[in-house]
């Protein structure tokens, strides 16, 4: 156990967001997630804010809360922060029924995601860690 504690403080610290029970299916969720990864948050924030595709007010909201995670609690700041994971996982899937014709019922699901964003603050380590090309 003492391992992962020493491991964590020479790691840069992480900044995550968690939304719970997003009424989405990860279907649906993972084209969102898969175009925002590696920008900074700015940019993930104003292609979000444009989308046409309804789940992507909870992105927005996840992101904006990772944000203030990060500079409430480790004082990064808000221009140098850009878009390290996001992904997300299966939740419960509610079942319903419809009626049908004769008698029948056919059987509708209603899935549900969890979302996490993990944020990271770009350095200059990070910048030159490839050199240039001179």
């Amino acid at each position: 156990m003492n391992k992962k504690k020493n491991n964590m403080k020479s790691e840069n610290k992480i900044v995550r967001s968690v939304n719970k029970n997003v009424r989405s299916s990860t279907r649906k969720l993972k084209p969102i997630l898969k175009s925002i990864v590696g920008k900074k948050v700015g940019e993930a924030i104003r292609d979000l804010t444009f989308s046409e595709k309804r789940i992507s007010k909870d992105v927005k909201k996840t992101i904006s809360s990772a944000v203030a995670n990060a500079e409430n609690n480790f004082q990064y700041d808000i221009d140098k922060l850009f878009i390290k994971e996001a992904f997300c996982g299966k939740q419960i899937i509610m079942k319903r029924f419809r009626a049908r014709a004769k008698g029948r019922a056919a059987g509708i699901k209603k899935p549900y995601s969890n979302l996490t964003i993990i944020l990271s603050e770009l350095t200059k380590k990070n910048e030159e860690k490839h050199g240039s090309k001179s």
